[in-house]
């Protein structure tokens, strides 16, 4: 979208520079990204950047009137787990990069979640990134690492002593995000611990280091609560649901709060129209939109083109929503000619001390295919995959 970046970085690119970027991030946390890393970053305008802002704002105060109540509605009746809190501590919020029928370049909600992502793992793409090509460092708008660090410590970390504070996940070590956990202990000096690792005494957590029992007080939860019950054979001494003394970061009940779930409650010029599957009105057109499942992830469930019919086999269809279609704008251009679509996830960081949630990074995918999760490109498709947007003129 800025033709002077995008010109300079294709002229600049070559597949050794590709290499090396992947070379530094094995260097730099000593393991490789187990997920595709886009050949290139994506340049778009600021005032393309103001869009996002007015809609991130404007999202997240609707998201601060709406009641407790209302937003409680969200959460299964057996995935409620006590002691809420008042706030999250992490907003991710997702916008497809999109063309509008005069033809201007506009962002459109996709989805939102109340849930961490890929905090350390983008701050350490960045660095690479702009070493690799160093032009890009005047594009950098981005905290300090000093500032971001400590930043991302507030939420995780706070007052506690890092020794406990943990990383919460299910068999850590298989998971594609596994490199952003350990860029996190990095940063933050917090060990990452397997669930099924957790110890518990009464309402007390613990987990186990260097033999001895260490006393768990906050709890920087990256599990996603609901697949655990898909997980056969799993066995813990702790249930998400038990009443225990920890403070979640963020509490597990608000992956349900904020999500799918209040998409057709949300207003603005940058929000495509949601309706609860079960109350889609008969003077809509389905072709129109898409079918989606309130609560899944990197796009299982979603149907481009649903039908009458598979609607009508629905069981539970307070479970899903209709989302207007938006078109994705093929904008970015890639060595061979070529266009890359995309969409950008901005990570904001909630400080349970401030008012409102503050930017700390964003996390751009980029796809040739008709949906933008990676795993639905072609093997041999360049400028796909997981990067990050720069903002200029």
């Amino acid at each position: 979208m800025v033709s002077k970046y995008r010109t300079q970085f294709n002229k600049e690119f070559s597949q050794e520079k590709y290499q090396k970027t992947n070379e530094l991030i094995i260097e730099k946390c000593g393991q490789e990204a187990a997920f595709r890393l886009s050949e290139s970053p994506i340049f778009l305008t600021n005032d393309f950047w103001n869009k996002l802002d007015d809609a991130s704002q404007s999202i997240i105060t609707q998201i601060k009137n709406m009641s407790d109540e209302e937003l409680s509605k969200a959460i299964p009746a057996n995935c409620k787990v006590p002691n809420d809190t008042k706030k999250p501590h992490f907003l991710a919020i997702d916008f497809g990069i999109c063309q509008d029928e005069n033809g201007e370049i506009i962002p459109q909600l996709i989805e939102l979640q109340a849930f961490p992502s890929l905090f350390g793992f983008q701050r350490l793409f960045e660095e690479v990134i702009t070493e690799v090509y160093p032009f890009l460092t005047d594009l950098k708008k981005s905290l300090s690492q000093d500032e971001f660090v400590e930043k991302l410590k507030a939420v995780i970390v706070g007052d506690e002593n890092p020794e406990n504070v943990i990383l919460l996940e299910i068999y850590p070590e298989k998971q594609k995000t596994a490199v952003d956990f350990v860029l996190t202990e990095q940063l933050l000096g917090i060990k990452t611990v397997c669930l099924t690792k957790v110890k518990k005494e009464g309402k007390k957590l613990f987990y186990e280091k260097d033999g001895e029992l260490i006393p768990i007080n906050r709890i920087y939860n990256r599990v996603i609560f609901d697949e655990l019950d898909k997980i056969e054979g799993l066995e813990t001494e702790f249930d998400f649901r038990e009443d225990v003394d920890v403070e979640w970061i963020t509490h597990p009940n608000w992956f349900f709060k904020v999500s799918k779930h209040i998409l057709p409650k949300l207003k603005h010029a940058f929000v495509p129209k949601s309706y609860f599957l079960s109350d889609f009105p008969n003077n809509e057109t389905l072709e129109n939109f898409v079918l989606k499942p309130l609560f899944s992830f990197a796009g299982s469930g979603v149907n481009l083109n649903p039908t009458q019919e598979i609607i009508d086999q629905i069981d539970d269809k307070e479970n899903y929503i209709l989302q207007r279609k938006v078109i994705y704008a093929p904008l970015f251009e890639d060595i061979n000619g070529e266009f890359s679509k995309a969409e950008i996830r901005l990570l904001f960081g909630w400080d349970p001390k401030k008012e409102n949630p503050e930017l700390l990074v964003n996390l751009v995918r980029m796809t040739k295919a008709a949906m933008v999760n990676v795993d639905f490109n072609k093997k041999d498709a360049i400028w796909i995959g997981s990067s990050m947007a720069f903002f200029g003129n």
